[in-house]
């Protein structure tokens, strides 16, 4: 028999959620069918799973040692060798939350076990700072609420709680999170504002297409254009885009059917103006970063009504005229 005591940290976390972060390597329909059978108790009481811990609570496993670890994985094994190599480019840190500005060509979550994501270098950096250890870990693993495409840099946002998890959440999913990309496109925009489309994904060649009118299959999107400013000199226009609804590959491809493909973008962009801005410029992943968040204003949140910047990569030094921008320093930032 393992007992597990439950700390602050864990708090708010629903019981479930905690048996299948401790087994971490067991299906769900092993979890809950020790709940039926009594061989995980909430405070020496049957539960169901779906209670709500709170500090103090403990958790009894009655379960023989060898079966409680053979359903489970170590953090060094699930992180793997690589993940601590990188130094992470932190923007804001609270007991909380952790924000950090994503290079490109890293992902956000590893799809393989040996891939190296931002995911877990958040979690190797946690560990070797002392924020979490290898038992707090059983309980709650720290994670990444949103996700950036490998190619697309910028600010990741990550919850080191569960009331963290909760918020973050919470917030993406009312949208009231407001979250802005800045895009390098060739020329001037012939339209600014706000968009609205039909997008279907097809998952076999990891496409979206882009309606103009509603189609079967496909979700409304929605997407806010502004100009920055216009370059004469490499004759393109910065944009900043402000995401409405968060579907995969939205901006790219939104913009692509709006005759305003983001340079360096392969999948989506023109494969004439990508090799013109790769020659003229060394133009090599295609030109959007996600700069900005805004926050809600919220009483229970130490993040109420604050901004978050983060510096776009080297990459976009040619296209840029404002130096704020290129610095990180933008106006009326507040961290």
């Amino acid at each position: 028999m393992q007992e597990i005591k439950i700390t602050k940290k864990e708090e708010g976390y629903k019981l479930k959620k905690i048996c299948m972060n401790y087994l971490n390597q067991a299906p769900a329909s092993f979890i809950y069918k020790m709940l039926r059978k009594k061989n995980i108790v909430l405070n020496d009481k049957k539960a169901d799973g779906n209670e709500t811990v709170k500090a103090g609570d403990v958790i009894k496993l009655y379960m023989r040692d060898e079966t409680i670890d053979g359903f489970r994985t170590s953090e060094v094994s699930r992180l793997g060798t690589n993940n601590t190599k990188t130094k992470l480019d932190i923007i804001y840190e609270d007991d909380d939350y952790i924000f950090c500005n994503k290079p490109v060509n890293l992902l956000s979550q590893k799809a393989k076990k040996d891939d190296v994501s931002i995911n877990e270098m958040i979690i190797s950096y946690l560990l070797e700072k002392g924020s979490i250890t290898e038992e707090s870990l059983k309980l709650f693993r720290p994670s990444i609420c949103n996700r950036l495409d490998r190619n697309t840099s910028g600010i990741i946002l990550a919850a080191k709680t569960p009331k963290g998890a909760r918020f973050l959440s919470k917030i993406i999913k009312d949208r009231s999170l407001r979250k802005y990309y800045l895009a390098v496109v060739p020329r001037k925009p012939a339209k600014l504002g706000h968009f609205t489309a039909y997008l279907s994904k097809d998952e076999s060649s990891n496409k979206v297409t882009i309606y103009n009118k509603k189609t079967d299959g496909a979700a409304l999107i929605e997407t806010d254009v502004s100009l920055i400013e216009y370059n004469p000199k490499t004759e393109t226009s910065l944009l900043s885009i402000e995401l409405i609804t968060g579907k995969s590959h939205q901006i790219r491809a939104h913009l692509a059917s709006l005759r305003m493909p983001i340079i360096g973008d392969i999948k989506y962009g023109s494969e004439i103006i990508n090799e013109m801005y790769k020659k003229n410029y060394g133009v090599k992943s295609q030109l959007l970063s996600a700069y900005k968040v805004e926050f809600p204003e919220s009483a229970d949140s130490i993040l109420s009504g604050k901004v978050f910047y983060a510096k776009p990569p080297h990459s976009f030094d040619s296209f840029i005229i404002r130096k704020d921008i290129i610095s990180g320093n933008l106006e009326n930032q507040r961290s």
